[in-house]
């Protein structure tokens, strides 16, 4: 969590990370300085979701609790990308490539493979609450390493945020299935 003045009082933070509208969710992606965030973001620009701010957002927590971002005014449109130097997402990719807010729903965590460590595989653990501003935002970890592609599993981490929402786990399913399967022997 970003430390600093973060109590539930506050309306206003600026945090450490990228955010990005996919599949119509507000994703802020975190992660350590050179871990691949905004590379990420811009293979995810590229396959047509909406770019809203590079390495800091803006959170504003509104009357009903929700948390909007947007990108600071001074760096609004521009990402920088190691090896390239600042680009502008609006003049590359045009402006449908840009949104200039989106309510905050999942955060995802880019972190380090770290060999030797066990890592869920199932997919039976829910996302942890990361807290901002007073509200738990649900957040996903990624274990980043060569030849992973980032950009796809970022994609895929929402879309299973977004069927979870709607009440569907697939570890519970293929539960289910093996019970019925075992049931019948």
């Amino acid at each position: 969590m970003d430390k600093g003045k973060n109590s539930s009082s506050q309306k206003h933070i600026t945090i450490s990370g990228g955010m990005l509208r996919i599949f119509g969710l507000g994703v802020l992606i975190k992660g350590d300085s050179g871990i691949g965030k905004s590379e990420s973001a811009l293979e995810l620009i590229s396959r047509g979701h909406p770019f809203i701010s590079d390495d800091v957002t803006d959170l504003r927590k509104t009357k009903g609790g929700k948390l909007i971002g947007t990108s600071p005014a001074l760096s609004r449109y521009f990402m920088e990308i190691r090896g390239l130097g600042i680009i502008n997402i609006k003049k590359i990719f045009g402006p449908k490539a840009i949104c200039q807010k989106a309510e905050l729903k999942l955060i995802i965590k880019l972190k380090e493979w770290e060999q030797g460590r066990e890592y869920d595989r199932l997919g039976l653990k829910f996302p942890e609450d990361y807290k901002i501003l007073g509200q738990k935002i649900p957040q996903i970890s990624i274990p980043v390493a060569s030849g992973r592609n980032m950009a796809t599993l970022i994609e895929i981490a929402c879309k299973v945020h977004i069927l979870r929402e709607k009440g569907y786990l697939a570890p519970k399913e293929l539960e289910r299935k093996l019970n019925r399967s075992l049931s019948f022997h």
